[in-house]
């Protein structure tokens, strides 16, 4: 079997799991579970082993005798969003919305990787990857988020500790992982803001908490993503380059958990 456990990995294999995620069987989990019950083969072989590789467009790959392959490719888009953009593929009161910035047509049926509200400007990524697009949002994976904000006033060094320590609003407690100042002007500051949990208005709501409200809120960098200097609602390709360090971050934290569990 070209795809069995014993071959050595090649730079255009897979593994079996991710290989059935992205033909549409399921979440990766559940097509691992599909591997572990026998039900899937690699060249005629049952292959129920989860660290199975494969060669797209080489081996032949069934689940319950049928062919199974990825529909459509996988692709991976940065785009600057800016405010006033909603983050979503359609809007019942037609504001603006993400599929508006992109070409019409030469592009798959693309999702937001994660939200940036109405007012906030920066990255944004956009996938038909759906198992990575998920890894990357869940909470459970902590993958930084890194921010400017600038904020009305000048924020003491005692309010930037009580970020980086932590605030309970609404039950839970919210909190900057890194937050360093920039600039000083007049009568606002410029902040740099890192956070892991990436929950609804987090930044703004930690400002607002220690009394200095955003102004402006700009996303910056996702993991290893950064947004250099793509200009205001421009988009591009990631780079093979680019999607590796996002896949190699998800396997990661992967085994951090799994570390982590065992312990």
């Amino acid at each position: 079997m070209r795809g069995s456990q014993g071959d050595p990995p090649g730079d255009d294999q897979e593994r079996l799991q991710r290989y059935l995620a992205r033909s549409g069987l399921g979440s990766r989990r559940s097509c691992e579970i599909l591997i572990l019950e026998g039900r899937v083969r690699v060249n005629g072989q049952v292959a129920s082993k989860l660290g199975t590789k494969v060669t797209p467009g080489l081996d032949v790959i069934t689940c319950d005798g049928r062919r199974v392959a990825p529909t459509e490719e996988q692709v991976y888009l940065l785009l600057h969003k800016p405010a006033g953009v909603i983050t979503s593929l359609s809007d019942p009161r037609r504001r603006p919305v993400i599929p508006d910035l992109l070409p019409r047509q030469g592009l798959p049926r693309l999702f937001p990787v994660g939200r940036l509200d109405y007012l906030t400007e920066g990255l944004l990524l956009l996938t038909n990857d759906g198992a990575l697009a998920h890894a990357l949002m869940h909470p459970s994976f902590e993958v930084e988020r890194e921010y400017l904000a600038k904020v009305r006033g000048r924020p003491m060094p005692a309010e930037l500790r009580r970020l980086r320590a932590g605030v309970v609003l609404d039950g839970g407690r919210l909190r900057a992982d890194e937050v360093a100042i920039l600039t000083h002007g007049v009568d606002s500051t410029w902040l740099r803001v890192v956070v892991r949990e990436g929950r609804y208005h987090e930044i703004r709501r930690l400002c607002e908490a220690i009394g200095h409200p955003v102004l402006r809120l700009k996303r910056v960098r996702l993991g290893p993503i950064v947004l250099g200097r793509l200009p205001k609602g421009a988009w591009r390709r990631l780079s093979p380059r680019e999607v590796a360090s996002l896949r190699r971050l998800v396997r990661q934290k992967v085994l951090d958990r799994a570390v982590s569990h065992s312990i």
